[in-house]
């Protein structure tokens, strides 16, 4: 009998989407798929007029949530349904600043290719997504963000440039190093923190010889 009944929900369609989905307002399905990366759920969510800019208890859009979860097809819908991608949480992130500091590449490029990405916005710490992509060791999105029009030389709120980050927060290993050359090559500047001591500098205090070598060359092209 509980088969027989499956069988006609399944025809009639109801089960077509996961059983909380049919027990939740659109804005919580909306979220929670995306969050999850159900593409199904999100579609009728979508489908079904949910508000694109509702927020979670911590200010996060469907987007933002998307983002970090990197469930690209989510957040390509969500793209494609025209979501803020420079929408701020409760701690000044964004789809666009989570994007690059933490090397979401793919979603980055849809970001980006929407023209609507604010390079000058800047998390909590006044930085611009370039500043964590180099931070955190993502060549790939450093140079993805270098081909826009965002600022080399920003400076954030503890004086650091992207190109001191990369120095100072770096392990002077092979990706940093990568890094650098990408950061000078593209025309970063020397620029002191707030002691005076210069990329450079950092550099050969912390041992970074092939560091300190690449910034001392300049740019290659």
């Amino acid at each position: 009998m509980r088969q027989g009944l499956i069988g006609i929900l399944l025809c009639l369609g109801i089960l077509m989407v996961p059983a909380w989905a049919q027990t939740k307002g659109e804005g919580e399905m909306l979220l929670e798929s995306a969050s999850t990366g159900d593409v199904a759920t999100l579609r009728k969510a979508i489908s079904n007029g949910a508000e694109l800019e509702l927020r979670d208890d911590r200010g996060r859009t469907a987007l933002l949530l998307a983002v970090r979860a990197d469930a690209v097809e989510a957040a390509r819908m969500l793209i494609e349904a025209g979501a803020d991608v420079n929408a701020k949480d409760d701690i000044d992130d964004t789809p666009f600043l989570y994007a690059g500091a933490e090397g979401r590449n793919e979603i980055l490029r849809l970001i980006l290719a929407t023209g609507k990405a604010n390079l000058a916005d800047t998390n909590r710490y006044g930085g611009t997504a370039l500043i964590p992509a180099a931070h955190h060791g993502h060549p790939e999105t450093v140079r993805i963000l270098l081909e826009t029009a965002i600022d080399i030389d920003h400076v954030n709120n503890l004086g650091w440039t992207a190109l001191l980050e990369a120095v100072i927060l770096g392990d002077g290993g092979p990706v940093y190093q990568e890094i650098v050359g990408l950061l000078v090559d593209a025309g970063a500047r020397n620029i002191p923190d707030r002691e005076g001591r210069t990329p450079l500098d950092h550099a050969r205090a912390r041992g970074f010889a092939e560091i300190a070598a690449r910034i001392e060359a300049g740019p290659q092209h």
